[in-house]
């Protein structure tokens, strides 16, 4: 049973909207402390008390999981642009390119001059692959982007496999200089020093001209190490995947009740292995090399929680449950484009030194207060902008590009 508004599958845009919405849960560390906070709590904005729960929440039930889940309805989007463009000039195949290479643009304009954190360039590349197997079926989909998701977990397992038995062997007594010395270097990259911590903060809380010198060592790694060894991967196989479950109609409620209830399940069950592996890293003292393997073993948990995830929302919609929340979440998904990217630029102004400077003041669970304030004004002010216009602002800018002429604008 789908429920369609204006055109739209409130569903869909609810779960963006969740997505787009849970994906500043983890932003927000990267946006207000320093980088490499997200993966160790210990290397700055505390890792005990207040600040310990909220690593452990943010890790067991966000941390790759709203990424996820983003990314599984980029898998939809493509579809339902491509599906809709059939017979229609342009096609489907220029409509989708269009698109692609616009948002490849936005992205780099995200990453190089907001916040180096982008997944839009990923989200581009892999979308550019992702619409050759639009055609496929739903099942061919969804084991197509579970073996590219299996070899991306292998590659991280091999890495981290790797690294310990580099570790080990440089440890050892008369232990070759070279090797010594490439070890070291690699873990000088893996754990950062407290200085560099401090170089970062001084950096963000600098000017503009600062704060661009200090981001483009980071969007630099994003984007020619990151990118092109993981986030383009993982992005293509849970693109694939939620293009398969957009065909099987389960993303629009059509699947039966039965179905969407024993999908629920998966939120606890990913929730006791993603425990599991956060009590490995705090064992460890979030040793860098066995985030590696954390990281790859917790993507099948990430495909699970998200889809979990989905299902929740998606059986509001079907059950006309809570349905003031579902109106806001899906206004917050129709224009998940404009508050992903408003979200970044609201918070890099709130923490920079060109804003009000706060780039490291705030211990980690305090940036929540500022999740919470952007959450409120996003939630509040969707509905009312879309009362007025068909699009957010940024998204008729993509629509326009895309289209290569002005689109109409007002409701």
């Amino acid at each position: 049973m789908t429920v369609m508004q204006q055109g739209r599958h409130v569903s869909i845009d609810a779960v963006r909207g969740f997505a787009v919405l849970g994906i500043l849960l983890m932003n927000i560390v990267g946006m207000g402390l320093p980088s490499f906070a997200y993966m160790n709590p210990a290397h700055a904005g505390g890792d005990s008390g207040p600040n310990l729960v909220a690593w452990m929440l943010n890790f067991v039930f966000v941390d790759g999981k709203m990424r996820g889940l983003f990314t599984l309805l980029y898998g939809v989007s493509l579809l339902l642009i491509s599906d809709g463009a059939e017979g229609r000039t342009p096609g489907p195949v220029a409509t989708h390119y269009r698109r692609t290479f616009w948002l490849f643009v936005i992205g780099m304009i995200h990453g190089w001059f907001i916040w180096f954190g982008d997944i839009l360039v990923a989200y581009s590349l892999a979308g550019a692959m992702a619409f050759l197997a639009r055609k496929q079926s739903a099942k061919r989909l969804a084991v197509a982007g579970g073996v590219i998701l299996a070899l991306v977990l292998l590659w991280q397992v091999g890495g981290y496999f790797a690294l310990s038995q580099m570790r080990a062997a440089a440890a050892l007594p008369g232990a070759d200089p070279a090797l010594v010395a490439e070890w070291q270097a690699i873990w000088a990259q893996l754990a950062p020093t407290a200085a560099a911590a401090k170089a970062e903060i001084a950096g963000y809380r600098g000017s503009y001209a600062d704060v661009f010198a200090t981001r483009m060592p980071l969007i630099i790694f994003f984007q020619t190490y990151l990118g092109p060894t993981y986030f383009i991967w993982e992005a293509l196989g849970f693109m694939l995947i939620g293009m398969a479950l957009y065909r099987t109609g389960f993303f629009t409620g059509e699947l039966p009740r039965t179905f969407y209830d024993n999908m629920i399940g998966l939120i606890p069950l990913g929730a006791i292995l993603s425990w599991f592996l956060a009590d490995m890293l705090i064992d460890s003292k979030w040793d860098p090399v066995l985030v590696l393997l954390t990281d790859g073993l917790g993507i099948p948990v990430h495909l699970a929680m998200a889809t979990g995830y989905a299902t929740v929302v998606v059986a509001m919609v079907r059950g006309h449950r809570l349905q003031p929340v579902v109106a806001r979440l899906s206004a917050c998904g129709h224009m998940a484009l404009t508050n992903y990217l408003g979200a970044s630029v609201i918070a890099t102004t709130i923490f920079y030194g060109y804003g009000l400077g706060l780039y490291g003041h705030l211990e980690r669970a305090q940036l929540y207060v500022v999740v919470v304030g952007i959450w409120a004004l996003q939630l509040l002010c969707s509905p009312l902008w879309l009362a007025r216009f068909r699009y957010g602002p940024v998204e008729w800018v993509w629509r326009s590009l895309a289209r290569w002429e002005v689109q109409p604008f007002r409701t």
